[in-house]
């Protein structure tokens, strides 16, 4: 398959954009900058992927090109053995040169889409119980486990910045911060409504007992580009920590709650041993959630714009749901089953995961399309 002219156009850009980078990097002034140095490297490594796929392209055109000539040759050539064997030769080559084209252009549109600079960011995953008292907090608990287990499993560090326990051992509501590579690009499509169906542990009649949570998934601001806090617009609260913990939380007022006064917006945190500690993931989570509504904000001006594949990430609307006795979980997204729920809760979330990756990489390849004929 041959490139697009709108697809060829933008990789002899990008190829001239990386020789750019390459001298931008050799720069003594750049080195010394760690900040720009880093967003160069690191759009250095994006495009060298991408040239590397055109490179590969080519490459596999030229080959291309040749076996077409051979087959050529050989079917212009007496009728013997010898140009039979040159012909199936030719004949494989084309077939695999032409298979291999179409990948590469598919994986070439792809990298090419709009990126989300906010996706390479760490995460802050908020879920919070909802509808269904004791068994909702429960099933709080199980997805805060199953997103650590998927972290473990990528080889991320996961961290509960706060967390508020119910009477069962469940959580009212669970704040983990997850960092690894494309963490939140990964994750942010578990923003939403998980409703979960099974027979509680409370439930003597065996009946089977609809509950649900609520996930936001928030991207950590950079340092450099983070909401800046006031210190006149906070309130900072500190109080004695509940739940377990042992003595030393039980004896010391080292949790710290703060509210940013102009939005009541309201991060806490009791995890940490220190109220330092605490006061510093407190203002993390609250510098999070400050930009999320920032950014939520921004979404709504521009409503004019068609509601994504995928869903808008608002917590209320209800993305999937986990179905216990049928081993079953559905996200009503993508209209994607899978009977391995099991698996699932215990981290194993790549199949789902990739498939919203997909779904959105779809949508704006269409999108795309449209737009520039690609």
């Amino acid at each position: 398959m041959q490139l697009a002219p709108a697809l060829a156009s933008s990789l002899d850009r990008l190829a001239r954009r990386l020789q750019e980078l390459d001298a931008a990097l050799s720069d003594p002034a750049i080195a010394a900058d760690n900040r720009r140095f880093r967003e160069l490297s690191r759009e250095h490594a994006e495009l060298s992927d991408i040239c590397e796929l055109a490179r590969r392209h080519a490459q596999r055109e030229a080959d291309l090109a040749t076996a077409r000539q051979m087959l050529d040759e050989a079917d212009g050539g007496a009728a013997d053995a010898a140009n039979a064997e040159l012909r199936g030769m030719a004949q494989e080559e084309i077939a695999a040169a032409e298979a291999d084209l179409d990948a590469l252009v598919a994986q070439l549109q792809t990298a090419l889409l709009p990126r989300n600079p906010d996706d390479a960011r760490p995460a802050f995953v908020e879920i919070r119980a909802g509808t269904g008292g004791d068994e909702s907090a429960l099933f709080a608990a199980d997805l805060a486990r199953m997103y650590t287990r998927f972290a473990e499993r990528r080889g991320w560090a996961s961290e509960v910045m706060s967390a508020s326990a119910s009477d069962l051992g469940g959580y009212k509501e669970v704040v983990i911060r997850i960092a690894g590579p494309q963490a939140y690009g990964q994750l942010k499509f578990e923003s939403g409504g998980h409703r979960v169906q099974r027979v509680p542990v409370t439930e003597t009649q065996g009946r089977i007992h609809t509950s649900a949570c609520t996930v936001a998934v928030l991207p950590e601001p950079d340092e450099v580009d983070a909401v800046k806090l006031n210190p006149a617009d906070l309130r900072i609260d500190t109080f004695r920590a509940s739940g377990a913990g042992g003595q030393h939380i039980n004896k010391t007022d080292s949790a710290v709650r703060v509210v940013h006064l102009p939005t009541g917006i309201v991060a806490e945190c009791q995890d940490g041993r220190s109220q330092h500690s605490n006061k510093a993931k407190a203002l993390q989570v609250l510098q999070a959630r400050i930009q999320e509504k920032e950014r939520s904000e921004r979404a709504a001006k521009e409503a004019a714009t068609r509601k994504g594949l995928i869903g808008t990430g608002d917590r209320s609307d209800r993305i999937r749901t986990y179905n216990f006795p049928q081993g079953r979980l559905t996200d009503h997204r993508i209209n994607l089953t899978l009977y391995k729920l099991g698996l699932v809760m215990e981290g194993e979330l790549d199949d789902v995961v990739a498939a919203l990756v997909s779904a959105q990489a779809a949508e704006q390849l269409a999108e795309l399309e449209a737009a520039s004929g690609i």
